[in-house]
């Protein structure tokens, strides 16, 4: 019994589960007018993320050696870009879901575009490749509502304007301080052709 007389555990007293692990990959590549662009994905309705942008990635599997394996793994898996065309150019901090209990752990990798992107199409409906730039814009930066899995909407929460749609949550967090490193030029592209 506790002191105030309840058998209850307090919440502090209860143990939260442990995060589990997933990776993503921030794919970088420069388009035929030499413009730096972005890789990211939208994936299918349904589920928790349905509909949402976000860059490829997923969670951990036993059979990967590391983070940074997750994010080639799941990247090939879910836009078929070969991990002999990526090269790791930095990992950022890991950064925690909010409501989904994950530590996500990001690689930002320059990459030469496959001639196609194979989708997934269980999981993806489609990959976008914005402009560094048009994200920079003043507009691009909002405040919007977004729609939640079960109905209804929330915010208005921090996004960027990526055509139609709002990449929020997780991958905003991850992009947000990300954007004016790559306009400084932080990570030059390889010199090799990959």
């Amino acid at each position: 019994m506790t002191a105030t007389g309840s058998t209850a555990p307090r919440a502090a007293d209860r143990e939260t589960p442990p995060r589990r692990h997933a990776a993503v990959l921030i794919p970088l590549l420069r388009d035929a007018h030499g413009d730096l662009r972005l890789v990211v994905v939208r994936r299918t309705d349904g589920g928790p993320h349905g509909g949402q942008l976000a860059f490829p990635g997923g969670g951990r599997s036993p059979e990967d050696a590391s983070p940074w394996e997750t994010a080639l793994r799941e990247a090939q898996e879910e836009i078929g870009l070969p991990p002999e065309r990526v090269a790791r150019l930095a990992e950022l901090d890991p950064l925690d879901t909010l409501t989904t209990r994950f530590r996500i752990h990001p690689f930002l990798g320059w990459v030469r575009r496959p001639p196609r992107w194979s989708l997934q199409e269980s999981e993806i409906a489609e990959v976008l490749e914005p402009r560094v730039a048009v994200l920079l814009e003043p507009g691009a930066h909002v405040f919007d509502t977004v729609p939640l899995p079960r109905g209804g909407r929330y915010g208005p929460t921090p996004g960027y304007r990526v055509g139609e749609h709002l990449l929020w949550g997780a991958s905003y967090r991850i992009l947000h301080p990300l954007l004016p490193r790559l306009a400084a030029g932080e990570w030059p592209a390889p010199d090799d052709d990959l």
